[in-house]
């Protein structure tokens, strides 16, 4: 029995600079971190000649291509696997709230059918082969900094190459703990399928003035790993998320509304310095930089919806159990 784990991220600037149609021609950059919310995927040998696959619903089937779940489907065929196997994916999030599931879904896979095969491959290859499940194959409208995230860990600046290459390190400010104590998720109850939110917004990159407010999200990712790394202050982060946030809302219809617009007005008054929702917008989880002497406050003013607590995560998608 394999069993894998990987994180969930947040991001906190330069989102959606990470899709192809924009970082081809002008390079992105997004600032981000793992979490210690996780998908843990199980792979086992089934001894029926079928295969078993078991989320949110139980699909046993006589072949690959029988396969509802397009991820597992596409992941069994990349890595060969046509028979005899089952698997299970548990998480500590629900899917559809802003926390990169499905990218954290298909790295995870990934990692547990190779190890299943006893085939060792590097997180680079694995992040790489994700991407190409998600975006090449099932023509997802999404960008590829949740597999790098999700893939590595840590806390990372990202940088999207125009030549299709990736680098990325770690962001070191020894104020990083400061940072994680003074953000707050909260969960607004709504999920939300990301994939027409997205659809609009690479439409609508062909806008020029959308393109413009890209290039600005993706300068604020390169201004905010060079401030970090020099030592400034972490409060910076909340007027960079609530800047971010302000550009986000404008790419595309549906990002927020005025349940989210409330909620996140109340936090500010509160005393949050910043914030936004993370993920392509609709629900799922909005994130503030708050100073801990405010979030008692901040926690009061937004009761209605649930606190959740967390911290950053230093490692990426790995094996746990084999046996």
């Amino acid at each position: 029995m394999i069993i894998s784990r990987t994180p969930f991220r947040i991001s906190f600037v330069g989102g959606g600079t990470d899709l192809r149609g924009f970082y081809e021609t002008e390079g992105g950059a997004v600032v981000s971190t793992a979490i210690n919310k996780y998908m843990y995927i199980i792979v086992n040998k089934r001894f029926e000649n079928s295969i078993r696959v078991s989320y949110s619903k139980t699909e046993i089937v006589d072949s690959v291509e029988q396969i509802s779940h397009p991820i597992v489907r596409e992941a069994l065929k990349l890595t060969g696997i046509d028979s005899r196997i089952e698997i299970a994916s548990m998480a500590d999030i629900p899917a559809g709230t802003g926390l990169g599931s499905s990218s954290s879904f298909t790295v995870g896979l990934l990692s547990a059918l190779y190890a299943y095969k006893g085939i060792e491959k590097s997180i680079e290859q694995i992040v790489k082969e994700a991407c190409h499940i998600e975006i090449d194959i099932l023509e997802e409208p999404i960008g590829v900094q949740d597999q790098y995230i999700t893939g590595y860990g840590g806390f990372r600046f990202f940088q999207f190459n125009t030549d299709g290459s990736v680098h990325t390190e770690q962001v070191l400010n020894q104020n990083k703990q400061q940072i994680a104590n003074n953000l707050m998720l909260f969960y607004t109850g709504d999920t939300r399928g990301a994939k027409s939110i997205l659809g609009e917004q690479k439409a609508n990159m062909k806008q020029a003035d959308k393109f413009a407010f890209l290039k600005q999200m993706r300068d604020m990712a390169l201004a905010l790993r060079l401030q970090l790394n020099n030592g400034t202050s972490p409060d910076i982060l909340g007027d960079y998320l609530h800047k971010g946030w302000l550009l986000k809302k404008k790419l595309a219809s549906g990002i927020s509304n005025s349940k989210i617009d409330k909620y996140y007005e109340k936090a500010l008054k509160a005393g949050a310095l910043g914030g936004k929702l993370l993920g392509a917008g609709g629900g799922g989880f909005l994130l503030f930089y708050c100073p801990q002497e405010k979030q008692l406050q901040v926690r009061d003013a937004l009761s209605e919806i649930t606190w959740k607590q967390f911290s950053f995560e230093d490692e990426g998608s790995k094996i746990i159990n084999i046996e």
